[in-house]
């Protein structure tokens, strides 16, 4: 356990002691101290069919999301790893008479499904997947309603967050980023930026087949797409980055089945013009006839879509030989490889980071809303607390709760991880303001801050297997520069201060680094 949790561990419990008398408080808070040092709970946002599920079961590689033509996710649903499968329920307020505390595993066709007609969606404050899988050990994944959907509140729905709305990043989904959704990340961007910070979010373009048309080179017109957002500013203020993949594909890479791969190498083996005149659309490829019957077309283009069936194909005329090697070329053309990269060099890296900021956020919005029920005068006030509980609890005085926030400033100012996230989300709305330089700064900033990755030479900029002795030149180098901008008095206030945490960032780097021993 590094000494940020040990820290942070700390402050809940001193915060625990504070409140109480406030069984609401007690739970959340004890729920953010459990989970130190356990896996990153991510969440997957966007509309609904944005491909939320799709996406969830490419990162496992198992089927067990529910996928379909209508809206799947309709409560706020957490996998993560067990040793043997299990669907538990939690509801908002007290479980009724009646009300099933866990709901059947039930597998069909290799696929999980969760069947939730027995239950009250409206009350369900979210489920719990517990099934065996090496993917979800460091990371829990939390599947969310659509954002427009009519039935269910997402964990953005509320300023009330219970302990089943903890996360710590954010996956935002995307078809298109037309003008829905980036109003989305405008309506609610505040919100998430609140939780976890444009540095804790990333922007995925879900559907890359889509944005070139089908053809075999889709999803790399889809990827200059997303190279092209990342300098948006309609985007920069709420996401670290954007990447695009396939979903559908990616789904379907990770769960190849040995059936499908036979089929698709009958397909393969057609004359080649032929193959090309059934694959111009979907409904040509189902109504051919010959080799494989219509039934199997349909069951390929349900897995792979259109795109899929002509990327497979293409490959395995150009040489792939098995069902394996098909799997991981088709995987990585997808993108999912580039995108669980992202995911662990951008916030697996910094768990304890990103896990060490959500539970001092959490204490305070509770410092934060004991405080709301002081009058002016400093007395106690008699307006009940929003927290949905029967009795309103006893407010800890000014002095105890002075006591905690000072715990908590302690900890926050003195983990340069979390003074890294803040000033990442700052710089992504704010961008250096020096003339002619500004936004050449900027990124150099947000590299050497961790942007890419925490690592020394992501921060640097520099190859992977570049040596120490480069490595420390490097750094000095920057350090040599940053030191000037952070000490030059004509440099704006906000300059000056993120100069200085980009100093200490670099001085952090070189003190990672094995010092150069000299002979003689």
């Amino acid at each position: 356990m590094s000494r940020l949790l040990d820290e942070t561990r700390g402050v809940l419990d001193h915060a625990i002691a504070v409140f109480a008398d406030d069984p609401y408080a007690v739970g959340a808070l004890t729920a953010q101290r459990a989970r130190l040092g356990g896996p990153l709970r991510v969440a997957l946002a966007g509309s609904v069919k944005a491909g939320k599920s799709t996406l969830l079961n490419a990162l496992v590689g198992e089927q067990i999301a529910p996928t379909g033509v209508g809206e799947c996710t309709r409560v706020t649903t957490h996998y993560a790893d067990a040793p043997s499968p299990r669907i538990g329920v939690t509801y908002r307020g007290l479980r009724r008479e009646g009300d099933p505390a866990e709901l059947p595993a039930l597998h069909r066709r290799g696929s999980l499904v969760i069947e939730t007609e027995r239950l009250d969606l409206a009350r369900v404050a979210a489920l719990h997947v517990d099934w065996p899988s090496q993917h979800l050990r460091e990371v829990t994944l939390i599947d969310t309603p659509g954002v427009d959907s009519a039935v269910s509140r997402s964990v953005w729905g509320s300023a009330e967050q219970s302990p089943e709305d903890v996360i710590d990043c954010v996956v935002h989904l995307v078809r298109h980023l037309h003008e829905p959704d980036v109003a989305f990340l405008e309506s609610y961007g505040d919100r998430v930026a609140e939780n976890v910070g444009a540095a804790g979010t990333l922007v995925v373009l879900s559907r890359a087949d889509e944005v070139g048309g089908g053809r075999i080179d889709a999803v790399m017109a889809a990827q200059q797409v997303a190279r092209r957002y990342r300098t948006d500013p309609a985007l920069r203020s709420w996401c670290a980055t954007t990447t695009t993949v396939a979903g559908l594909l990616a789904e379907t890479a990770r769960t190849l089945r040995g059936v499908e791969f036979t089929a698709l190498r009958t397909l393969a083996r057609l004359d080649r013009t032929e193959l090309e005149a059934q694959l111009l659309t979907a409904d040509r490829f189902v109504q051919a006839s010959g080799v494989l019957p219509s039934g199997t077309r349909l069951a390929l283009l349900d897995r792979f879509g259109l795109f899929g069936v002509r990327l497979a194909t293409s490959l395995l005329r150009r040489g792939v030989d098995d069902s394996a090697a098909l799997a991981a070329e088709l995987a990585r053309r997808s993108g999912l490889d580039d995108l669980r990269a992202i995911l662990d060099r951008r916030f697996l890296a910094r768990r304890d980071v990103f896990q060490a900021r959500s539970a001092l956020l959490a204490v305070e919005r509770f410092l934060a809303r004991a405080r709301s029920s002081f009058p002016t005068t400093g007395v106690a006030g008699s307006r009940p607390s929003p927290a949905p509980r029967a009795a309103v609890p006893r407010v800890p005085d000014v002095a105890v709760l002075a006591a905690l926030a000072e715990d908590v400033e302690r900890v926050r100012s003195g983990a340069h991880g979390i003074v890294e996230l803040d000033v990442l989300t700052r710089l992504r709305r704010r961008p250096l303001d020096v003339p002619g330089r500004g936004a050449d700064l900027t990124e150099e900033a947000e590299r050497l801050l961790g942007d890419q990755g925490p690592e020394p030479a992501a921060r640097l900029g520099v190859a992977e297997d570049t040596g120490a002795s480069e490595l420390r030149a490097v750094a000095l180098a920057a350090l040599g520069r940053w030191r000037g901008h952070a000490e030059n008095p004509l440099a704006a206030p906000e300059t000056a201060e993120t100069a200085q945490v980009v100093v200490r960032s670099l001085e952090g780097v070189l003190a990672e680094l094995p010092r150069l021993v000299g002979v003689g």
